[in-house]
């Protein structure tokens, strides 16, 4: 049984809360994009940047689909900050809660643009730094989101923990895309202990076909990956296989699988975060598990096709 949304409660002499669905935590920031397909980044020859960060992308796509969505992020006092500031407010999110810090750079990602899993290279700043999360934004949204590469660093990681385990006191459910990378963790791997940490708060869970094999060492297959994900007890576990589509089960429930359509592919850059935010915005509404796998699934095809941006 999904908790209700919440209610606010203020007196008749403040004014009420302002309440959201989803409330996403973490990384906003500049994906510098190779202007052409590569097989690497050794095959750069030009680049641009454009607005990134996965749960900034989630909150842009959720708005999308027709959902509510709020960010609490980190970025540099500097002109990719502002980029970053002013690229959320044209998509009509608030940017009250993105700390431009004055003695940090904002983070960069080189992505080279494939319709495939793109190659990437991080260099992180800003987003490390995020500050404490107020308790009042958790208690004012449906959903409390984040990603395994906010939680990859400290003091960010500490911040995001005590906030996810808030979310799970009141209430809230907690959403993870664990999109882990081994670069973005380095020397300070602890990715195993956070994921133990987050698996306790039973959350909705989005992985990749990739992400697994990644992070469990195990072959890049539907089978290997489920047989690892057997014993992770989540509200809903959805694991993402590209053209392959979706395996997705909650923790009583057996392995179910939706294909994904035939698409043109014109940019695999965030499908995963479209399909998370289809989902959810789905699951907000108390959609069936069937429903959300099924909208995701179409709004990372818009994705796939240029049509969301």
């Amino acid at each position: 049984m999904r908790p209700p949304l919440p209610s606010a409660a203020a007196s008749p002499l403040s004014p009420a809360p302002t309440m959201v669905g989803l409330l996403a935590i973490g990384e906003a920031l500049i994906d510098i994009l190779t202007t052409d397909f590569v097989g690497d980044l050794s095959q750069v020859t030009t680049l641009q940047a454009v607005a990134g960060g996965s749960p900034a992308n989630l909150c842009r796509f959720v708005q999308q689909c027709g959902g509510t969505a709020r960010l609490v992020a980190a970025v540099g006092q500097d002109g990719l900050g502002e980029i970053l500031v002013r690229s959320l407010a044209a998509a009509g999110l608030s940017t009250e809660y993105v700390h431009q810090l004055p003695d940090r750079a904002t983070s960069i990602i080189v992505v080279g643009r494939s319709r495939a899993t793109p190659t990437f290279i991080p260099y992180r700043s800003a987003d490390r730094y995020l500050p404490p999360i107020d308790p009042d934004l958790i208690s004012q949204a449906a959903l409390v989101h984040t990603t395994a590469f906010a939680l990859s660093r400290q003091p960010a990681q500490d911040h995001i923990l005590e906030a996810l385990a808030t979310a799970y006191d009141q209430g809230r459910p907690v959403s993870i895309d664990w999109n882990y990378a081994a670069p973005i963790w380095r020397r300070s791997d602890n990715a195993p202990d956070v994921w133990q940490r987050v698996l306790a708060y039973e959350p909705l869970l989005k992985v990749s076909l990739d992400d697994v094999a990644r992070f469990g060492r195990v072959p890049a297959t539907a089978e290997a990956a489920k047989e690892f994900l057997l014993n992770v007890r989540t509200r809903v576990l959805c694991l993402t296989c590209g053209a392959e589509g979706v395996w997705y089960r909650t923790y009583a429930d057996a392995w179910q699988h939706q294909p994904a359509p035939p698409v043109e592919v014109l940019d695999a850059t965030g499908a995963g975060d479209a399909f998370w935010a289809g989902f959810l915005t789905n699951w907000m509404l108390q959609a069936s598990i069937d429903d959300c796998v099924q909208r995701g699934i179409s709004t990372a095809a818009r994705r796939l096709q240029g049509q969301l941006a």
